[in-house]
């Protein structure tokens, strides 16, 4: 289970290495076992979803997985989204969803009747959630992005000059990077909002001067339709600058898309989703993932369902007995 979602070693190849012990296990034995851990740890994945969602700011984003189409032997394009806890939440946690689409309607079943700040890019699978309930947060590390492709390809200076504003902003975020929710939001009133002002100020003139549908054009647009949304994080200190977080906990699927290549199935990939947003939110919490699952897996089948957010990675109290000259010694370990 580690061996796949942790060091993203495909199933073919643990089966091989245990070949090479003795140990002849199937890789359609391992894959068993992979699906009933699943749906051993979904009640937990449940939870964990409850406990983000309760969040007022939450980050998402998504990314492609190739999964094979029922009945064939070719692959079509699913989703895995990520929705995790900003960096300035006392909670640790990220939740994956896999669907067999991009569609917008995955994102709206999975955050429900959620009405709190979701960070995310401009995809516009979130907008229907953003005209009932939620409000839309935007990602200036996404508007940064246009500027730096467009000085990377041309040494544009306007460019420039937008990277220089917009580092100013980012110097503030580095400041306030370990204050209360409180000071962080005074700080970005004083030194960040008039800088925010005064690059927006800049980019309206900027955009009078360049020809429409150029490059340039296309980089200032970007920030100007998007600027309130770029914006928001200025009027609250518990809403981060960019997505970038999010996009962090994104990467282990990458790096697990190059080794396994495809998911099996659409419950396959539901399978995966669920083991994934439990190791990688232990990892966010410090615990070593094969520490947790084993703990958590022996002790799930006779946890009440009152208490199974005691097993969730935030909380999680691992037990460990280590018995020495006939004593049985308990340590205890607590992450808040």
């Amino acid at each position: 289970m580690v061996a796949k979602f942790a060091d993203h070693l495909p199933l073919y190849r643990q089966e091989k290495i245990f070949g090479r012990v003795g140990l002849a296990i199937p890789r359609s034995t391992l894959a068993q076992w992979v699906g009933q851990t699943g749906v051993q740890l979904q009640p937990l994945v449940d939870a964990l979803r409850e406990v983000v969602l309760e969040q007022r700011v939450v980050h998402a984003d998504e990314t492609p997985v190739q999964m094979l189409a029922p009945g064939q032997k070719k692959t079509h394009r699913a989703y895995v989204w990520a929705y995790c806890t900003t960096p300035f939440s006392a909670l640790k946690a990220v939740v994956y969803d896999f669907s067999p689409s991009r569609a917008g309607e995955h994102a709206r079943n999975f955050l429900g009747s959620w009405n709190g700040k979701l960070v995310c890019d401009d995809f516009a699978g979130y907008k229907a959630g953003f005209e009932k309930s939620m409000t839309e947060i935007g990602c200036m590390a996404h508007a940064r992005r246009k500027f730096f492709d467009l000085h990377a390809a041309n040494k544009s200076q306007l460019a420039e000059q937008a990277l220089h504003s917009i580092g100013g902003l980012y110097e503030v975020e580095r400041q306030t990077r370990d204050m209360s929710d409180e000071d962080r939001c005074r700080i970005r009133q004083e030194k960040a909002a008039p800088l925010a002002k005064a690059l927006h100020d800049w980019m309206l003139t900027q955009r009078d001067l360049v020809p429409n549908g150029s490059a340039t054009a296309k980089a200032l647009d970007y920030s100007l339709k998007r600027w309130v949304a770029l914006t928001r994080y200025l009027e609250d200190g518990a809403v981060p600058i960019d997505n970038n977080p999010v996009e962090n906990q994104i990467r282990p699927w990458a790096l697990g898309r190059s080794n396994w290549l495809f998911a099996g199935s659409l419950r396959s990939g539901k399978r995966a989703a669920a083991i994934m947003s439990l190791i990688q939110s232990a990892r966010m919490n410090g615990h070593d993932p094969y520490a947790y699952l084993k703990d958590v897996l022996t002790r799930l089948p006779m946890q009440r369902a009152s208490e199974i957010d005691q097993l969730l990675p935030h909380r999680w109290i691992s037990t460990v007995r280590h018995i020495h000259h006939g004593l049985t010694k308990i340590d205890t370990f607590q992450e808040f």
